[in-house]
């Protein structure tokens, strides 16, 4: 019997037809989505569900969809679908993350093109008869500084159309090494320096706790005066009030955004001020865009319904079924190893290593290399999955490398991550017990034997005593539980580490305590997706 997909959103004609010419049966109800009494009615007979935002995939929708084995969205936003809900339910959600990128890179490069020659206002004026010639001053964009927040997929596209304009270009991106900057033409800067030397700022950054108003007051007043900042990215990035009152006090001579901190944007302090130029978030609204990610998610939604294959999958790993069985728990251990490096580390990474021991080292290493990649990412890009990781790591000229040995330890196999930066290299182990508990036993070299919790506590300190008493003291006075504890030395009086499994996240103020004694060389709270 041929699969059924329901397309519960507008799609092109195209894309349904893909379904149908690989023998996949399609119902097309485009206005069924925005029914969700009527979805819940209908979900049950369905394969697959082919989406955009209109359709919201909510637990309720899941729990009646008994026959639902994939979820595909057209674009890269899944907002609209509950993935823990899925992922409890076997549902596989997929995504189109790469559809969407040259459109909004030249969204982008369009608003440049329009703050600098107030294109919008002119047009107005002119539209009224006014003919106003001489008010409408510009600035060309040649030989002008770009300063790009975010070299990754479409930042990389931006640089590229940049430079064929014949600007300077400067990026900053922590993951940005200096051999992929060179390779781009680009110049890597750390952020204040690109605050001072940039006439043009533009943001290509997603966001997160780390990226929230990364152009704050105090940044905005650290840029180059007269610069003008470019925002088709995440609404948020920029503090919209700090900047309307730049761009009143001449701070900013022009803004250009796409998107906005709250939307639908029906207000913002940006709107009415002269020389900004805003648009409803048109970043992909491009009849090329929408037409890509329907054909991607078509193709992808027919190949995973009758070949198993998966691709851009964000609850699940590309393997198949009978591997699925045993690789469970090294998948979930390599991801924790990959979220413990990638929370720790802040420079750009120049190389993974992954080494393989005993009997994981005869499973489907590509796949764990993802899920060990996708951890370090996510602690920066939270819309990362399995399959784009090693795609961002590659474009920013990460070097992955995967070594394979046979049993050589005490453990029946083990996983060793190894990150390289240009300050240091950073390595932490671990294996899965009988139990298919994933553990840490290693980490800086320091044996360990650490249970792994949605929050942890990590320390670093020299070997001296009364080390316990203040972690517990601190945290005890604070109220947070210790679940677990351990403690781990490279020799008497040497380096040490402590690794807490706490009940709850600890608060900024119990992390600046512990500082605060003076016993700690490092203090960070880490977090594990452990569902």
């Amino acid at each position: 019997m041929a699969p059924k997909v329901l397309v519960s959103d507008k799609l092109s004609e195209t894309a349904v037809q893909i379904f149908r010419d690989r023998g996949v049966e399609v119902d097309y109800l485009p206005d069924l989505g925005k029914d969700k009494d009527k979805l819940l009615d209908v979900i049950g007979q369905y394969d697959g569900l082919a989406i955009r935002s209109a359709t919201k995939v909510t637990e309720k929708i899941l729990a009646a969809a008994g026959n639902l084995k994939v979820i595909g969205r057209a674009g890269i936003g899944v907002d609209n679908v509950d993935i823990p809900a899925a992922s409890k339910k076997g549902v596989i959600v997929m995504n189109t993350p790469f559809g969407n990128s040259v459109t909004t890179a030249e969204h982008a490069i369009a608003m440049m093109f329009a703050v600098a020659r107030q294109l919008p206002e002119a047009s107005v004026s002119t539209h009224a008869g006014k003919w106003e010639k001489n008010r409408f001053m510009g600035v060309e964009l040649f030989n002008k500084t770009l300063g790009v927040i975010g070299a990754g997929n479409i930042g990389s596209i931006v640089c590229d159309r940049a430079l064929g304009l014949h600007m300077k270009v400067v990026a900053y991106d922590p993951f940005l090494s200096e051999e992929r900057a060179k390779a781009m033409g680009v110049t890597k800067v750390e952020l204040d320096e690109l605050l001072a030397r940039a006439d043009f700022i533009t943001l290509h950054v997603p966001l997160t706790d780390k990226t929230r108003n990364i152009l704050s007051a105090e940044n905005i007043a650290k840029t180059k005066k007269g610069v003008r900042i470019i925002n088709c990215a995440r609404g948020g990035l920029v503090d919209e009030g700090a900047l309307a009152e730049a761009l009143t006090n001449g701070q900013v001579a022009g803004a250009a955004f796409d998107v906005f901190e709250v939307e639908p944007a029906t207000e913002s302090p940006l709107f009415h001020l002269p020389n900004v130029v805003v648009t409803p978030h048109l970043g992909a609204a491009t009849t090329e865009a929408q037409e890509n990610v329907a054909l991607q998610v078509a193709e992808q939604m027919a190949d995973y319904l009758l070949t198993g294959a998966v691709q851009n999958a964000l609850n699940m790993p590309s393997v198949t079924a009978e591997e699925a069985a045993v690789m469970g728990p090294w998948l979930k251990l390599a991801q924790h190893l990959g979220a413990f490096a990638g929370q720790l580390t802040d420079e750009p990474i120049k190389a993974i290593n992954v080494l393989y021991d005993g009997c994981v080292s005869h499973m489907n290493l590509e796949a764990l290399n993802c899920a060990a990649i996708a951890g370090i990412m996510a602690a920066t890009n939270p819309d990362v999955n399995m399959v784009s990781a090693p795609i961002i790591a590659r474009e920013r000229g990460v070097k992955i490398a995967t070594t394979r040995q046979e049993k050589g330890g005490v453990f029946e196999g083990y996983m060793k991550l190894t990150v390289v930066t240009d300050r240091r290299e950073r390595s932490i182990a671990g294996t899965v017990f009988s139990d298919g508990k994933p553990r840490f036993i290693q980490i800086k070299g320091i044996n360990i034997d650490a249970e792994i919790g949605a929050h942890m506590l990590y320390t670093t300190n020299e070997d001296v005593p009364g080390i316990i008493g203040t972690l517990g003291h601190t945290l005890g006075n604070a109220g947070v539980n210790i679940a677990n504890f351990t403690l781990g030395r490279a020799a008497q009086g040497g380096d040490a580490i402590a690794l807490l499994y706490l009940d709850e996240a600890p608060k900024v103020e119990v992390l600046r305590a512990l500082e605060a004694t003076g016993k700690f060389s490092q203090v960070k709270p880490l977090v594990f997706d452990v569902a």
